[in-house]
C-alpha cells in the first residue's frame, strides 16, 4: 500500500488556521472515509476536535469536489479508485495540550486533533511535510517534535515518517521561536524546547532534569525510546501536561522555572519538576504499558477502564517519590508534597461514596467534568490512587522484609506487558502483584481501589520511620504538609469564597458543613454577614474571631432572589495531614527505593 502524505501549513497564522492537504493515493473506490479522533489519547474526555475543521474539499485530477459528511467526524470522499488530495483547514485556538494552537508568535498540534484517520489504512505508513510559514512576522521559526526525520533542514522544517497512523498522532509538534536545553542519560539525548517570555537557570533545571530522568531509567531499567523532548509552553498562569510515546507536551507557569541563584526548589519549581516526572514515567506507564482495552483504542467513542487508578495513581505516586530518590528534592521536602496528597484526599467527601475504579470507569463525564460539588461527589484516580500505591508499596515491603516493594511490580509490568507490547487486562492487577512480589492484595485492592476504605497510612507508614499527623486547617489556604505553628482551634464555615465586584460568591460548599446545614450552596452570592458587607477574605478573618457554636446572620443572593440564614459554626475536622520522620535509616530505606538485599550489600562494602 502506498504510504499516506501530509502537508502541514501555517497558511494563515494571523487568522489561527493550519491547511493540511492529505494525499491518498490508492482509495477505497466505493467511497474513502475519513475522520478525525473525537479524543486525545492520555486525556479522557469527549473533544470533538472535527468541530474546528473549517472546511474541506477533494481534487481529483482537474476536479475540485465536496466530501459528503456522514456523522460529527467522519467523511465519505467521492467514489473512484484515482489518487485524491483532501485539502481542509483547522481552527487552532486551543491554549492546552490537547488540541492545535497558532498565532503570530508560535504554533503547536497534537496530531489527534490535525491528522485524518484514513480507514482501512491506519497501518499504512505516513509521511508528513512540515512546510514552513511565509508570514513576516514568522521569519525565522523553528520546530521541535519528536517525529522520526526523513528529509529536513536546519529549522526543524522538512519530511517526517512513522509507520501507522497511531504513531503519526502521538508526536505533538511545535513551531516557533524557542530556547532549548539537552542533556544526556547514558547514549539517550534528551532536551527541552521552552516558548514564552521568562527568566531561569537553564543549567540548574538540566541538572535536574537529568537526575530525575536517570532515576526512572534505572526503576524501569531500560529506556523504550532512543530521545527524548519535553515540549514546554512558559505562560502566566497554565499549568497541565500530556505524555506521548518519545516526548511530552507541557504547560507551566513562568515562576515555575528555577530562578538564578535559586537555593533549595520553592514549590511552584518543585511543582514542576513533578510535572516533568510524572509525564516521563507515562513513557512506559500508559504509553507501553496500557489497559487492554487501549491497544487499539477506538478514538471516535469513549473507551472505558476501571484501571486508571493504576496508570495515573501509580504514576502520581512515583512522580514526587522520583524526585527525592534522585536527589533533587529532599525527603522533609518529599513528605511535605506527601502530606498535601493526604491532606487533598481527606477534605473530599467524593471519597466515601465513589471509589477509584469507578472513578477511572466515569472520567469521561464526571472527573473531566467537574463542578462546584464534585467534590462531595467524585474522588481523584490521581490523588488517591496515588495514595493506594503508596499503601501498597509499604505493605509490600513490609510483608517481604523489604526484599520486594512496587518497584518489581513496575518492572514486571514493563517486562510482561509493555515491553512485549501486551495489554492489562482489567483484573489482572491482584495477580500481577502477587507474581511479581510473592504477597496476596486481593483483601486490600477491593477495600482500597474496588471499594470506598481509607488505606490505613499511618499504620503502615510507622514501621517505616515516618509518623502521620492530622490536624485541623489554620486558614482556608492550608494545604497541609506541615506542622502547625499555633492551634488557635478556630471555627469552621465548610465552605469557600472568591471575591467578585467586592462581594463574595460562594465557590465550595462541603458536605454536612454548617455552610451545607445552612443551605448555602455555590454560586450564592454574600450580600451581607452580621449586617456587614464581607468579601471572600474578610469572611475567613470574621470566622477567625469567632468561637465554636457562634451563630452568623448572612444574607445572600440566588439567582437574583435575597435570602436569609444562620450559619452555626462548628469545630473544624482533623482532615489536614503532615508527616515526620521518627527513624531515619527506616524512611530513606523506603525513601531511596532500597531492597534488604542492596541495604545488605551496602553494609560490607
Amino acid at each position: 500500500m502506498p504510504e499516506l502524505h501530509y502537508r502541514v501549513e501555517a497558511a494563515e497564522p494571523e487568522s489561527h488556521r493550519f491547511r493540511i492537504t492529505l494525499h491518498i493515493e490508492a482509495p477505497d473506490g466505493a467511497g474513502q472515509l475519513v475522520s478525525l479522533a473525537a479524543w486525545t489519547p492520555g486525556s479522557y474526555m469527549i473533544r470533538d476536535h472535527a468541530r474546528n475543521v473549517v472546511r474541506m474539499v477533494v481534487h481529483r485530477g482537474g476536479e475540485e469536489l465536496i466530501p459528503g459528511k456522514l456523522d460529527k467526524q467522519t467523511w465519505r470522499l467521492p467514489d473512484g479508485e484515482q489518487p485524491l488530495d483532501v485539502v481542509y483547514e483547522v481552527h487552532a485556538w486551543d491554549r492546552s495540550v490537547r488540541a492545535a494552537y497558532l498565532d503570530l508568535q508560535r504554533g503547536f498540534f497534537d496530531g489527534a486533533s490535525l491528522f485524518l484517520r484514513v480507514h482501512g489504512q491506519e497501518k499504512t505508513a505516513c509521511s508528513v511535510e512540515l512546510v514552513a510559514p511565509v508570514h513576516p512576522a514568522c521569519t525565522g521559526w523553528r520546530v521541535a517534535t519528536a517525529l522520526p526525520a526523513a528529509r529536513q533542514h536546519a529549522r526543524g522544517f522538512g519530511t517526517y515518517r512513522v509507520p501507522d497512523h497511531a504513531e503519526l498522532i502521538d508526536h505533538p509538534v511545535e513551531m516557533g521561536s524557542f530556547e532549548e536545553i539537552h542533556w544526556q542519560v547514558g547514549e539517550i539525548p534528551h532536551r527541552m524546547a521552552l516558548t514564552g517570555r521568562y527568566r531561569m537557570d537553564g543549567e540548574r533545571l538540566a541538572r535536574d532534569l537529568e537526575k530525575i530522568c536517570a532515576a526512572e531509567i534505572r526503576l524501569f531499567g531500560e529506556a523504550p525510546f532512543s530521545s527524548y523532548l519535553f515540549q514546554t509552553n512558559v505562560t502566566v498562569n497554565g499549568y497541565g501536561g500530556l505524555e506521548h510515546r518519545a516526548s511530552t507536551a507541557l504547560i507551566c507557569m513562568r515562576d515555575s522555572l528555577p530562578a538564578p541563584g535559586m537555593g533549595e526548589a520553592d514549590d511552584k519549581y518543585r511543582e514542576f519538576l513533578g510535572l516533568c516526572s510524572h509525564e516521563y514515567f507515562h513513557a512506559w506507564n500508559v504509553k507501553r504499558i496500557r489497559p487492554q482495552v487501549f491497544m487499539d483504542a477506538d478514538l471516535s467513542c469513549e473507551t472505558y477502564t476501571r484501571l486508571l487508578w493504576v496508570f495515573e495513581g501509580f504514576t502520581s505516586y512515583y512522580d514526587d517519590l522520583l524526585l527525592v530518590r534522585s536527589g533533587v528534592i529532599s525527603a522533609g521536602s518529599y513528605l511535605e508534597l506527601l502530606g498535601r496528597t493526604i491532606t487533598r484526599v481527606l477534605r473530599g467527601a467524593g471519597r466515601e461514596l465513589q471509589s477509584v475504579a469507578d472513578s477511572s470507569f466515569d472520567a469521561w463525564t464526571r472527573f473531566y467534568k467537574q463542578d462546584a460539588c464534585s467534590t462531595n461527589l467524585i474522588v481523584s484516580y490521581y490523588a488517591k490512587g496515588a495514595l493506594v500505591a503508596l499503601a501498597l508499596d509499604l505493605l509490600i515491603r513490609r510483608e517481604t522484609q523489604h526484599a520486594r516493594s512496587l518497584d518489581d511490580v513496575m518492572r514486571y509490568l514493563w517486562q510482561n506487558h509493555g515491553a512485549l507490547d501486551h495489554g492489562v487486562p482489567e483484573d489482572a492487577m491482584v495477580s500481577v502483584i502477587e507474581a511479581a512480589t510473592g504477597v496476596d492484595v486481593t483483601a486490600e485492592v477491593a477495600a482500597w481501589a474496588l471499594g470506598t476504605e481509607d488505606p490505613p497510612l499511618a499504620e503502615l507508614l510507622e514501621p517505616h520511620g515516618v509518623c502521620l499527623n492530622l490536624r485541623a486547617d489554620t486558614a482556608l489556604s492550608d494545604r497541609g504538609g506541615k506542622a502547625a505553628e499555633s492551634s488557635p482551634g478556630r471555627p469552621a464555615a465548610g465552605m469557600r469564597c472568591e471575591t467578585v465586584q467586592g462581594f463574595a460568591v460562594v465557590r465550595l460548599v462541603q458536605d454536612g458543613s454548617p455552610a451545607g446545614r445552612a443551605g448555602l450552596a455555590p454560586e450564592d452570592v454574600l450580600i451581607a454577614v452580621d449586617g456587614v458587607r464581607v468579601k471572600a477574605e474578610d469572611l475567613e478573618a470574621l470566622v477567625a474571631r469567632c468561637r465554636v457554636g457562634d451563630a452568623l446572620q448572612v444574607h445572600y443572593l440566588r439567582e437574583d432572589l435575597l435570602y436569609e440564614t444562620q450559619l452555626e459554626l462548628q469545630a473544624p475536622r482533623d482532615t489536614v495531614a503532615w508527616l515526620a520522620i521518627t527513624e531515619e535509616n527506616a524512611a530513606l530505606r523506603w525513601l531511596q527505593g532500597k531492597s534488604s538485599a542492596s541495604v545488605a550489600a551496602a553494609a560490607t562494602e
